[in-house]
């Protein structure tokens, strides 16, 4: 699969979730902590020389001002957790257009073989994708005719949708490559017979998960964050 403008391989956000627990700050005195400690500090206070009323007050106005205060955070955060939703499900909308990673890379391992998608916008007869170096330069070349469907048999056409492809790891001289990131572009010939281009990272949004506070985005068979998105046309 691509690598998106990060560097990141964004065949590893297939799988979502997030198993962390939260964990509870015991630092920090709340209003019913300070509510324990006037409650005691009356109970045992002495009866000769009982607390003075006016320190009483100031207490209970400290008290009544903590808790304002939190009442204040409480509503912060769920205003804040409210336009966090809106503003996921706005995402919604993005569904069925395209999305731009801002990088046309994959990953190759030497000696293993590497799997890649390409995104046809219209149906696709003939066709030859590149795949360069780092510097340019292009080290094989493969006809998106040699395919072959899950029975052996060659694939003609490739219709509207994205494909998968699989490059075996040699240049064009039969001679296995380096261990490396490689950069994979396509031009195709149409029904109408003209040339257009696609290339690796670029997807329709098939769909839209939301997980732990994050969006992620389906693009080709992965799920990927919505903050790896570039673009969106």
């Amino acid at each position: 699969m691509a690598i998106n403008a990060y560097g990141e391989n964004v065949a590893t956000y297939g799988t979502v979730g997030d198993t962390t627990a939260a964990v509870a700050d015991k630092t920090a005195l709340g209003k019913d902590d300070f509510m324990k400690l006037l409650l005691i500090q009356l109970q045992y206070q002495d009866p000769t020389e009982p607390m003075d009323t006016e320190k009483i007050l100031t207490q209970t106005s400290q008290l009544a001002a903590l808790e304002a205060s939190d009442n204040t955070k409480t509503a912060l955060e769920n205003l804040t957790n409210s336009l966090g939703s809106a503003q996921q499900f706005s995402t919604i909308a993005a569904i069925g257009k395209r999305a731009d990673l801002g990088s046309d890379a994959i990953a190759y391992d030497e000696g293993s073989t590497s799997t890649f998608e390409l995104y046809f916008p219209e149906d696709a007869y003939t066709g030859t994708i590149e795949i360069t170096d780092g510097n340019g330069d292009v080290v094989a070349t493969m006809n998106i005719q040699d395919q072959k469907d899950a029975d052996g048999n060659p694939i003609d056409t490739h219709t509207e949708g994205v494909w998968q492809f699989t490059w075996d790891g040699n240049d064009d001289n039969g001679n296995a490559v380096t261990s490396g990131i490689y950069h994979v572009n396509a031009s195709y010939q149409n029904e109408a017979n003209q040339t257009n281009t696609t290339r690796v990272g670029a997807y329709p949004i098939e769909s839209v998960r939301f997980d732990s506070g994050t969006t992620y985005v389906k693009l080709g068979s992965s799920y990927v964050p919505l903050d790896n998105v570039v673009e969106v046309y």
